[in-house]
């Protein structure tokens, strides 16, 4: 980590504290009559801080980097405090993104240290303002995006952080909106300028950016998408205005490409990393633009895996300057967690987005949607690539059957975690015995020899008696 990063993590580990500690409410102003300013100011204090004590609410932490279940679900004490320009949002829907996988295995630097309350996204209504806030008002429905903190039933946010959502867009679609289209937004017209008749490779095409980037290139006319996908997902994306979909774990994505294009492409989105970096941009046209925005190949298994980030970083892609203008190309790299501080640039996206919403032209596709109970799994289907569109957390409480099918579910899980443990144990125990054996089918031959060895010296002293006779 560069020294540049230190003031950031310092900074990530002071609102750590000030997101994993309730602050106390500020005390309310009294009414400015007589007998309010007659009436003892600490009797008021009594009665709040039973409210205070009472006031709970679900939460998903962060414990500790490594597999699902190291994000667990807690109930939190006391009433959020409102800063001024704050709201406190009560939370109806979580959107789940690639960075918080990534997060939880210690691979995402935006996110404070352990533990920690992750979620970049979600909607709610504003259930309290904070002074200085003019354009919120108690029972606004938002949209809400934030560096981390939003994975809670409750979230106190600045409120130029918080979007109106239109009418007859659900919860649904607000929380899955956010991360997904401001990225592919800010990549395809800020950095990639594109413009109708040109190309793009999307890959992942049927992720949350995957399809909003394949939603905002049909709103230019005549441009063609390419797009990478298993084969069972290549109907979906195909529908949702993919031109030519490429299953990339058969068939080479550069291969494919140029035999449709030869040329190359105008524009690729790379949320990949490594060596499809360097594919990526041997893959451009002159006047090309390679916009990378993640490193997913680093994300292997539950847990970190280190020969997987390894692998990625010695693949890293470097250019030097005078190559990139004999090529006429250009490398762009973008990160919306580092943009946290260009909320002009980002409300204005995000505007135009929803204007396109209204018009119809782009629309969240939901995956799929799971209680908080159930986040491990929302989490595995996602790193398993295993969704079609948004996968989303819903704060609504599971139903007691589901939670005791849920239970049940974890039983069997355990159950069958004791049972590959008894049989990795057998395999290592039988391996032992078969080493033992192999042993003992070793030191065999040794003692024959051993055996064979002074009947060798008899059969020798024997011929030499009769050599001397």
């Amino acid at each position: 980590m560069s020294g540049e990063d230190a003031p950031a993590q310092q900074q990530n580990a002071v609102d750590q504290k000030q997101e994993t500690k309730p602050a106390e409410e500020p005390k309310a102003e009294p009414p400015k009559t007589e007998s309010a300013e007659a009436a003892a100011t600490p009797a008021a204090t009594t009665e709040k801080a039973p409210e205070e004590e009472t006031f709970t609410y679900r939460a998903l932490v962060l414990t500790g980097y490594g597999g699902y279940d190291k994000v667990k679900l807690q109930v939190k004490k006391g009433k959020p405090a409102l800063k001024a320009g704050e709201v406190l949002v009560r939370v109806k829907v979580c959107g789940l993104n690639f960075a918080d996988l990534m997060a939880r295995q210690g691979l995402y630097d935006r996110l404070p240290s352990p533990p920690v309350t992750p979620g970049m996204e979600c909607s709610g209504v504003v259930e309290a303002v904070g002074e200085e806030v003019t354009d919120r008002k108690v029972g606004d429905k938002v949209m809400v995006l934030n560096r981390f903190g939003l994975w809670q039933e409750v979230a106190v946010v600045p409120a130029s952080h918080t979007f109106l959502i239109p009418d007859g867009m659900s919860f649904e679609e607000a929380a899955a909106l956010p991360v997904n289209y401001i990225t592919a937004y800010l990549m395809l017209f800020d950095f990639g300028n594109l413009r109708p008749n040109q190309s793009v490779l999307v890959h992942a095409a049927a992720g949350g950016v995957g399809i909003a980037a394949t939603q905002l290139c049909k709103t230019v006319k005549d441009v063609t998408v390419f797009g990478t996908a298993s084969a069972s997902k290549h109907e979906a994306i195909s529908q949702g205005g993919v031109t030519h979909a490429i299953d990339y774990r058969t068939k080479d994505y550069v291969e494919e490409v140029r035999k449709i294009s030869p040329k190359g492409l105008d524009i690729i989105l790379d949320p990949l990393g490594g060596s499809d970096t360097h594919k990526a941009y041997n893959l451009l046209k002159p006047m090309g633009k390679l916009i990378t925005y993640g490193a997913a190949n680093m994300l292997a298994g539950q847990r970190k895996n280190l020969i997987a980030v390894a692998k990625n970083w010695y693949h890293q892609f470097s250019i030097h300057t005078l190559s990139l203008i004999q090529g006429n190309k250009s490398v762009c790299g973008f990160h919306l967690g580092y943009l946290d501080g260009e909320m002009e640039l980002i409300t204005e996206a995000m505007n135009t987005i929803l204007d396109l919403y209204k018009q119809g032209k782009v629309k969240p596709r939901i995956d799929s949607t799971w209680h908080l109970e159930q986040v491990g799994d929302a989490m595995r289907k996602m790193q398993e690539r295993n969704n079609i569109g948004k996968v989303i957390l819903t704060t609504e409480p599971m139903p007691e059957e589901e939670k005791k099918e849920e239970a049940k579910k974890e039983d069997k899980k355990e159950d069958k975690k004791k049972e590959d443990k008894k049989k990795d144990d057998k395999k290592k125990d039988d391996g032992k015995k078969e080493e033992k054996k192999d042993d003992k089918k070793k030191e065999e031959p040794k003692k024959e020899e051993k055996k064979e060895e002074p009947k060798k010296e008899e059969e020798k002293n024997e011929e030499a008696k009769k050599e001397e006779k």
